[in-house]
């Protein structure tokens, strides 16, 4: 089948989540890397000519323009399809996909990310120490939600929609691993997590370790500094 325009950065979680699943499901994507951190986003041309929304994710399917990762996944799977466990058909199986999906959206994704906006990415861009009382209540609140995928979604199911990997480990793992560029270990003091977490990466590597490299070098350089 042709391939899309899928433009990305490995900042952005979902970006993550879907180069790494475009990999793995063989789906052909041509991806194209957008700089974040530069405001490439931002711009006029951008705008115009990738999405009418200034972030990433997005696609460009011979001008078919969607953004939104989840949105993506589910065109995909109707404009090229790929193996059914990923995003299942049967009704239950994805309703428990869809599930997750929507509830990370206030919990992890929004607590992980707010962790890192304010501990990592907002002082390189302002020059300015970060907040520690804000940090620590941030740093609190994502203990919270990573403790209710140990104790509620990973308590009984090797993965979280059941016995199958699908998106939405994808999505989970590449969300928990943000925090990771602050020196902070999401899986510490969490075996349901660890175990889960080693079944996904097992599942998606060599393509999440690869997608993931410069998350773990920059949290190396974290704790590094930490012990100073």
């Amino acid at each position: 089948s042709v391939s899309f325009k899928f433009y990305y950065d490995l900042l952005s979680p979902p970006s993550r989540a879907l180069i790494t699943f475009f990999r793995v499901a063989n789906i052909p994507a041509e991806p194209i890397p957008v700089a974040l951190r530069k405001g490439e986003h931002l711009t006029e041309q951008y705008r115009r000519d990738v999405s009418r929304f200034p972030k990433l994710p997005c696609i460009n399917d011979q001008g078919f323009k969607l953004s939104e990762s989840v949105a993506i996944v589910r065109y995909v799977k109707r404009t090229r399809g790929f193996e059914d466990f990923w995003y299942p058909e049967d009704v239950k199986a994805q309703a428990l996909v869809d599930e997750y999906l929507s509830w990370t959206h206030n919990n992890i994704r929004m607590s992980a990310g707010l962790y890192f906006i304010t501990k990592w990415r907002t002082p390189i861009l302002t020059g300015k120490e970060a907040d520690e009382k804000q940090v620590k209540r941030l740093e609190e609140q994502l203990s919270r939600t990573l403790d209710v995928m140990e104790n509620v979604w990973l308590e009984r199911n090797p993965f979280i929609a059941g016995e199958s990997i699908s998106v939405a480990d994808i999505f989970a793992a590449c969300d928990i691993e943000q925090p990771r560029i602050c020196g902070f270990n999401p899986l510490s003091s969490r075996p349901n997590l660890s175990a889960w977490f080693s079944r996904v990466k097992e599942k998606l590597d060599p393509s999440f370790t690869e997608h993931h490299k410069f998350i773990y070098k920059y949290g190396e350089r974290a704790q590094e500094s930490a012990k100073l």
